[in-house]
C-alpha cells in the first residue's frame, strides 16, 4: 500500500505501520504478563526492562503506528468531512508551533518516567504487580506527548522542524541515560526491595545490568530517529511549499478552497 493518500495526506495503514502497532502490542503484553511481568518484581534488571519498553519502546512504536484512522478518531481527508478529534487536534498543532510546547510534552513526559523510577515507585510495583497495568497506561499516554514531537503519525505531524526533532530527540535520550546513570553509580543500591541469595546474580551485577539495559532501549529508539532528522535536515531545508499545502489540506477538510473566494466574498480588484 502506497504512503499517500489521494488528498496528498500520509495514509497511516501502510505495512510497516501495521507492524509497528503489533509489536507495541506484543512487547507490552510480553512484559506485563508472566514470567517476564513476574520476573519485574524480583530482579531488578528485568523491572528496569520492563519500565524502559513501557515508557519507551512502546510509545515511540503506537506513534509511528498512527493508529488513529483505525480507532475512527481521525477522517480519510474527503473533502467535505466532518473533522474528528485527531484533525482537530493536528490543525491546533498546526498553530501552535512554538519551541515551549514541544518542550512541555516533553518534560511532562519525562517528569512521569521519572516518577514510575524512584525507588518508592518500583517497591510499590514490587508488592502490586497488578499496578504494572497502571503504569504502562499512564507511561504510553504521556510518552505519546514526547514521540509526537519526535515523528509523525498521519495526520499528527511533528511541530518543529528536522533540526530541532534531532536536538529534542537528543535531549530526551539523555535524560534517560542520567537516570540509568544515576541508578547504577549508587553505592549501597538504588532500590532495596529486590532479593539476592548466595550463589546468584549478586546485587551489584544486578544493578549494572538495569543500567545497561536502560541505556541500551533508550539508545535503540532514539538513535535512529536522530540520526534520521540530522541528515534530512543537512540533505535539504524544509519544504517552502509545505505551509501552503498544509493550510490547503484543512481547508479541503472544512469543504472550501483556501485559493477561491468563498460565497458572498467581494471579487478581487483586477
Amino acid at each position: 500500500m502506497s504512503e499517500g493518500a489521494a488528498d496528498g495526506r500520509p495514509h497511516p495503514h501502510t505495512n510497516w505501520r501495521i507492524a509497528c502497532l503489533l509489536a507495541a502490542v506484543i512487547i507490552a503484553v510480553l512484559v506485563l504478563v508472566p514470567p517476564l511481568g513476574t520476573l519485574a518484581r524480583r530482579v531488578e534488571y528485568v523491572a528496569t526492562l520492563q519500565f524502559a519498553l513501557l515508557g519507551i519502546g512502546v510509545p515511540a512504536l503506537v506513534a509511528l503506528g498512527a493508529p488513529w484512522r483505525l480507532l475512527g478518531l481521525a477522517g480519510t481527508g474527503t473533502p467535505g468531512e466532518r473533522a474528528r478529534p485527531i484533525d482537530r487536534l493536528a490543525d491546533r498543532r498546526r498553530r501552535h508551533r512554538e519551541l515551549p510546547w514541544s518542550l512541555a510534552y516533553i518534560v511532562c513526559d519525562l517528569g512521569v518516567a521519572i516518577a514510575w523510577h524512584t525507588p518508592g515507585a518500583v517497591s510499590t510495583l514490587a508488592a502490586h504487580g497488578w499496578l504494572a497495568i497502571v503504569e504502562g497506561g499512564l507511561l504510553l499516554v504521556f510518552g505519546l506527548g514526547l514521540w509526537l514531537e519526535l515523528v509523525p503519525s498521519p495526520p499528527l505531524v511533528p511541530r518543529s522542524g528536522h533540526l530541532r526533532r534531532a536536538v529534542l530527540g537528543a535531549l530526551s535520550m539523555w535524560a534517560f541515560w542520567i537516570l540509568a546513570y544515576v541508578t547504577g553509580l549508587s553505592n549501597r543500591g538504588f532500590y532495596r526491595n529486590f532479593s539476592h541469595v548466595a550463589g546468584g546474580l549478586s546485587a551489584a551485577a544486578d544493578q549494572q545490568i538495569a543500567t545497561a539495559v536502560l541505556w541500551a532501549v533508550a539508545a535503540v529508539t532514539f538513535v535512529p530517529v536522530i540520526f534520521w532528522n540530522a541528515l534530512a535536515w543537512l540533505q535539504s531545508e524544509e519544504d517552502p511549499d509545505s505551509e501552503l499545502q498544509t493550510l490547503a489540506r484543512a481547508e479541503r477538510r472544512r469543504g472550501t478552497s483556501p485559493l477561491t473566494p468563498k460565497r458572498g466574498d467581494a471579487s478581487p480588484a483586477p
